[in-house]
């Protein structure tokens, strides 16, 4: 049974950024918010989040640090992070290269492809299942990788094969989500799964959860219990043991309920998705909904308990809002 546990306030706001789990940690990669001050950092940060204690923590990076781009996507494989795609500020153009992260050193590299890679996109999704790196939707150009106002939204799975560093081809799905950019994804006992996203032609935010099965190239909706996250896009989703830990994104703003760029909040909640909760967890759950006295619990479980409510204090003031 899938329910939403936990929810916190106060980490890194961030959006268009990228993030995986490594162990018990969320390596969270780049991105951005408005009103914050980035023009004094002198590099791309890294966050951490440790699944254990529930807290946010900013290490040193060292190495050749990707170039500057948002809408990229970040996967895992062992210790190694890989990032792939984006919109690349300095040449103006969408990616379709590849670079990785060695978490153990945090140093950065650019590796090469063989094959026929993957279309130039951003805010698309990339997700390891084996050593193979499946790449859905995104936003792409018609006619190529600079923008001539021809926005099309790639339902095409890629895979691209970590071992032999080659693009493959796919046979194509009968069944598919609507088009969406800047949605998440993860695998899941073999299973791909994304959540969330906007459809610009639609002008339409998305909080619905899809499973993708690789053997049989179809999908299916899925229905968690629980009350899960607002609709959504620019949001990360890790996966943690048996659990889904999302944070971040960006919303139409409730004042306007519009999803036009220049009305739309930035998130600083966190939630997880348990796909297998424990007895005890909702045990701990019905404490929580029906504000039920902790006094006689025992203090492992209050602290507990305590993590699951308490909001983090890690966010950086908003200095000004969209216009």
């Amino acid at each position: 049974m899938l329910r939403w546990t936990v929810h916190l306030e106060g980490g890194p706001r961030r959006v268009n950024h990228a993030a995986v789990a490594v162990g018990h940690r969320v390596y969270s990669f780049g991105g951005y918010c408005s009103g914050e001050d980035y023009e004094t950092l002198r590099q791309i940060d890294v966050h951490i989040f440790n699944a254990d204690t529930h807290k946010w923590s900013t290490p040193r990076v060292s190495g050749t640090v990707p170039g500057a781009r948002d809408g990229h996507s970040a996967c895992v494989l062992g210790k190694t992070m890989y990032i792939f795609g984006g919109y690349e500020q300095l040449a103006d153009c969408f990616s379709n290269d590849i670079h990785k992260l060695d978490t153990n050193t945090m140093i950065w590299t650019l590796i090469g492809t063989k094959g026929n890679p993957a279309r130039w996109r951003d805010f698309h999704s990339a997700t390891m299942l084996g050593s193979h790196m499946y790449v859905f939707g995104g936003r792409a150009d018609r006619f190529g990788p600079f923008h001539s106002n021809n926005e099309i939204y790639c339902n095409r799975i890629r895979v691209f094969d970590t071992r032999t560093e080659a693009w493959l081809d796919c046979p194509p799905t009968p069944v598919l989500p609507e088009g969406r950019r800047s949605h998440s994804a993860f695998g899941y006992n073999g299973e791909l799964y994304i959540f969330g996203g906007y459809n610009a032609r639609l002008n339409r935010h998305f909080h619905d959860l899809w499973k993708f099965n690789p053997v049989s190239f179809t999908w299916k909706k899925i229905e968690p219990k629980g009350k899960g996250p607002c609709p959504r896009r620019r949001q990360c989703c890790c996966i943690v043991g048996d659990k889904i830990v999302l944070f971040g994104g960006t919303s139409p703003s409730p004042e306007e309920g519009l999803g036009d760029e220049f009305d739309l909040i930035d998130h600083s909640d966190l939630h997880i998705l348990d796909f297998s909760p424990s007895l005890k967890t909702l045990c701990k759950l019905a404490v929580i909904q029906y504000n039920l006295d902790q006094s006689c619990l025992p203090h492992d479980i209050r602290w507990e308990l305590n993590a699951m409510t308490t909001n983090s204090n890690i966010s950086r003031p908003i200095v000004s809002s969209h216009g």
